[in-house]
């Protein structure tokens, strides 16, 4: 199938849903669907009047660069990969709304140990904890010492 804007052979078929029951597909070789990708964000910038006079259709913004590896924001939008570990610090304002839009959230809440104390304070108070044990182990007092282990195993079963 060819490209719908030029005569190359088109690569990526992209289906818009443009409402209920509307959806357009377009069939794009890889440099139209470039500035393709770009059109939408250039269409609300023209809307909004915060385009510059130096943006063309031609050229679309890059946006911002990695510093560490050069790689561009559409460049992992295209390849779907980033470049290094710095990338998510540049481009963090890209990046949380589509987090937010594919995982829900913007920030990880994952698993917590079942022996994990529920709540701060109890956290903090097992902390101590185990600083006390250690100072009573260092000073040879087995006995204190034992007490101490078994709240510290009593709060991590409760």
């Amino acid at each position: 199938m060819k490209c719908q804007r030029c005569p190359k052979q088109a690569t990526l078929h992209i289906t818009e849903v443009l409402g209920e029951e509307r959806f357009e597909e377009v069939h794009l070789c890889e440099d139209c669907a470039k500035k393709y990708l770009h059109e939408p964000q250039l269409k609300k910038q023209a809307k909004s009047g915060v385009i510059t006079p130096t943006q063309s259709d031609d050229e679309p913004a890059t946006g911002a660069k990695c510093p560490a590896c050069g790689i561009t924001f559409l460049e992992f939008r295209n390849h779907g990969r980033f470049g290094c570990a710095h990338d998510y610090d540049a481009f963090k304002p890209d990046l949380l709304p589509l987090m937010e839009s594919v995982h829900g959230e913007t920030h990880h809440a994952g698993k917590i140990p079942r022996r994990a104390p529920r709540t701060a304070t109890a956290q903090a108070e097992l902390g101590q904890l185990r600083q006390r044990l250690q100072t009573l182990i260092d000073e040879e007092k087995y006995e204190e010492a034992a007490r101490v282990r078994d709240r510290i195993k009593e709060l991590e079963t409760s």
